[in-house]
């Protein structure tokens, strides 16, 4: 055998190598890839029932309803609305109006039986996904989640906390000379 016809056969088995450890990464990552839905996107799509996915909305007003450890609300994106049963310890941040994402699987009665829910962090921040859910469902307003509102979206009364604040940082006037 060849100095050539070796180095050929050790090139092509380290490309080989290479092909098989590809092949073994993706088929991993395929396993983990879990897909976002808003409400609508869901009723637009067909999902199996073993298909992890996740969906996000606002928890729809009057929808949550609690039987021992098992709560299910509506998620809504203000087009279609989505049933969600989950089994569990709500994050503290959960509540009625909030946006919030869920990670689980399809029920064959159209009910999604969620093992995570995630909620808001803050006053401050909504899920980028469902910000973007809603801006394609055309009910984002601009500036929504990104400052703090009160109930129906609406800016919150000042509070006295609010006026001192805001006096504190107003510069005093310039004394005549």
């Amino acid at each position: 055998m060849t100095r050539k016809r070796r180095r050929l056969y050790f090139v092509g088995l380290g490309l080989l190598g290479l092909f098989a450890a590809t092949a073994l990464i993706l088929t991993a990552v395929e396993d983990n890839i879990v897909f976002f839905f808003s409400p609508s996107d869901l009723k637009a799509r067909s999902v199996t029932a073993d298909q992890r996915l996740r969906i996000g909305g606002l928890v729809e007003d009057g929808s949550v309803k609690k039987d021992g450890d098992t709560v299910r609300f509506v998620v809504t994106d203000n087009a279609e609305k989505l049933t969600v049963q989950y089994t569990g310890i709500l994050p503290d941040l959960f509540r009625e109006g909030q946006g919030i994402v869920a990670e689980g699987k399809m029920a064959p009665n159209g009910v999604f039986m969620a093992s995570d829910v995630l909620a808001k962090h803050d006053e401050n921040y909504m899920p980028p996904e469902v910000a973007e859910a809603l801006k394609k469902a055309g009910h984002w307003q601009e500036g929504m989640g990104q400052e703090r509102t009160g109930q129906n979206g609406q800016p919150p009364q000042a509070t006295a906390q609010d006026t001192v604040q805001d006096t504190a940082k107003t510069p005093a006037p310039a004394a005549p000379n």
